[in-house]
């Protein structure tokens, strides 16, 4: 076992040879000039009255905004030493650094047990909570040190030893002394936040755990965490927390495994190899085109944020996926490639030390033609394979008791041209009621707010028995087509079957989305509910007879069907979450087409594509 100083892979302030290197110098530049910006003007300022409005009215952003603010002012200001080691910026550091350690707490109040446990509004700092913040900050303190040492040393002596202090108290004694947190899998399915914190877990032991015996504890208990986290993703590698959180959990388990190779010189067992194999493809297989992806659960369809899209060529490379190597590639010029969401230190210097990276020309997504996830249940669709033109459509069955769970059994996403047009509404910002007993009165998590039916007036329930039944893909010449069951995801509407069949025609460039049901024939006359299909729209919609035109990218896509069956009402969603109009605009619209007359058994279908140009004109 080894330690920080030959394992976490980015050099110290004095290899000057890679910090004075024209790249990086590029690189840091617009960083430099804000931390020179910023530099002698106040720090951002969590307070405790911050900290307690999520107990008091539900709001977690004001606070953990600051926290944010003042992590990524100490990330710039220690890029900005690598760049210019001079005493005024490690002071600057230094600053930072202290700030972090005298913070109460490192948790997010999101996460804390504080007000559950022991009615508090402030942190209970003699039981810290080790959640995904306080992970963080260990990790960019851990970076810290790694990287500028020697100079904290210089000329603010005790600062490390500090930082030792507070990293052993609030993270690694709270990891290697409880094993009860429930995020390792105690009383519930491991998720993302198991390899996100044990990953920064791992880069904490390394850089600051001075006892060798209680480093390699510490390694090994992150290593157990990490097969874990493998064995629970299914075998075909997909997240039902979607591609946004692939970045948050597998990408973070990905990260951590590199960091644990390195440690240990061991490599993943062939079981983990393979389910790692199998997750690597996933951002590309939920590519629709210039930055849209396949949204499901808490996910967005356009992520604002910047990725580590090397990590992904670096596994792509070692696993030899040319097609999730040509898919991180496509990335490589974008614009602020350097920080993540986050402004992760980590992040941000492994990026910039990785030459591989830097040496990899920029590519071509691949935009697979189709993708079929069978544990997952996802299944995706494109109407011509390399490009984006033209239709895209993805179908999702599973249940309604996944991780950062949509009621949203049978939804389907339908793009044209890589633009989602059909979509799935996704992200709101987090509030108390996000994750408690009020969740499904939030509209974006509802069945509702998705593209499947209301059934008699009963609208999809969580749970997990709210299931698809018998999913399966067929893809053959020219037609690719799914079909699933939905009755399981309806209670007590008497259901036998509610097949739903969704079609992608490559030659005519339509998609149809046929239902057909059958109740049982005691519930056979309908108990004064009324069964509608919903369809949420994004862009600008216009309702006529039989059809609905939505407009979000260059061409608008028409849905057709047959008036005589359906009545058809347009209902407005108003959006002000910066989430969602930072993707969507100012508003969304839900086409609802309720049935004129229920029926024991029935079909009814919509067809959807681009108008005919002469009906545009």
């Amino acid at each position: 076992m080894t330690d920080a100083a030959t394992v976490l892979p980015a050099p110290t302030v004095a290899d000057r040879g890679h910090w004075d290197a024209p790249r990086v110098v590029d690189a840091l530049a617009d960083v430099v000039a804000q931390a020179e910006a910023e530099r002698g003007s106040p720090w951002p300022q969590p307070l405790t009255s911050h900290y307690a409005r999520f107990f008091r009215d539900g709001d977690r952003t004001e606070y953990e905004n600051l926290v944010a603010a003042r992590q990524a002012r100490l990330t710039r200001a220690v890029l900005t030493t690598l760049r210019t080691p001079e005493d005024r910026w490690v002071d600057e550091v230094v600053d930072g650094v202290v700030l972090l350690c005298e913070q109460s707490s490192w948790c997010w109040a999101a996460h804390d047990d504080t007000f559950t446990q022991r009615g508090r509004i402030t942190p209970t700092v003699t039981d810290p909570y080790l959640d995904l913040g306080a992970g963080e900050v260990a990790a960019q303190l851990a970076w810290t040190d790694h990287l500028l040492g020697p100079l904290l040393d210089a000329r603010a002596p005790g600062v490390r030893e500090r930082v030792r202090t507070e990293a052993a108290t609030r993270v690694l004694r709270p990891f290697t002394d409880r094993r009860d947190w429930w995020w390792l899998g105690v009383d519930h399915p491991i998720m993302n936040w198991s390899p996100w914190i044990q990953g920064n877990v791992l880069a904490a032991a390394l850089a600051l755990e001075p006892d060798p015996a209680r480093r390699d504890r510490t390694v090994s208990l992150v290593a157990e965490g990490l097969d874990a986290y493998w064995a629970s993703l299914p075998a075909d590698g997909g997240v039902d927390e979607g591609y946004q959180y692939w970045w948050q959990g597998a990408a973070r388990a990905l990260e951590a495994q590199d960091l644990l190779d390195r440690a240990t010189g061991t490599p993943p067992s062939e079981a983990s190899l393979a389910v790692i194999r199998a997750t690597v493809a996933f951002p590309h297989a939920m590519h629709l085109g210039d930055g849209w992806y396949v949204n499901v659960a808490d996910g967005t369809a356009r992520p604002a944020v910047r990725y580590p899209w090397n990590v992904v060529r670096s596994w792509a490379a070692r696993l030899g996926d040319d097609a999730a190597a040509r898919h991180a590639a496509s990335y490589r010029e974008a614009p602020g490639i350097l920080l993540d969401e986050r402004s992760s230190l980590p992040r941000a210097v492994t990026m910039l030390s990785d030459d591989a990276w830097a040496a990899t020309a920029p590519a071509s997504p691949p935009l697979v033609a189709a993708v079929w996830l069978p544990q997952t249940e996802v299944a995706l669709a494109r109407q011509t394979a390399g490009t984006a033109a033209g239709l895209a459509v993805s179908v999702k069955g599973g249940h309604n008791d996944e991780n950062h769970n949509h009621d949203d059994v049978g939804n389907v996403v339908v793009a044209l041209d890589g633009v989602p047009v059909v979509v799935d509404a996704g992200l709101l910002t987090y509030t108390a009621a996000t994750f408690g007993p009020d969740r499904y009165s939030i509209w974006s998590l509802r069945a509702d707010w998705h593209n499947v039916p209301r059934v008699r007036d009963v609208e999809q329930p969580p749970g997990r028995e709210r299931a698809a039944r018998d999913m399966a893909v067929y893809d053959g010449p020219g037609t690719w087509r799914v079909r699933l069951d939905l009755a399981p995801a309806y209670p007590g509407t008497g259901l036998e079957r509610w097949w739903r069949e969704v079609a992608l025609d490559r030659a005519s460039g339509r998609v149809t989305v046929e239902d057909s049901w059958t109740f049982a024939e005691e519930a056979s006359s309908a108990p004064g509910g009324r069964t509608a299909w919903h369809w949420v729209l994004a862009g600008e919609v216009a309702l006529g007879e039989g059809r609905a035109t939505a407009r979000h990218g260059e061409r608008p896509l028409r849905l057709t069907w047959d008036a005589g069956v359906v009545e058809a009402a347009l209902d407005v969603q108003e959006l002000d979450d910066p989430l969602m109009t930072e993707v969507w605009g100012d508003r969304l619209t839900r086409l609802r087409l309720t049935l004129r007359a229920e029926s024991p058994r029935g079909t009814f279908c919509v067809t959807m594509g681009p108008p005919d140009p002469e009906e545009l004109r």
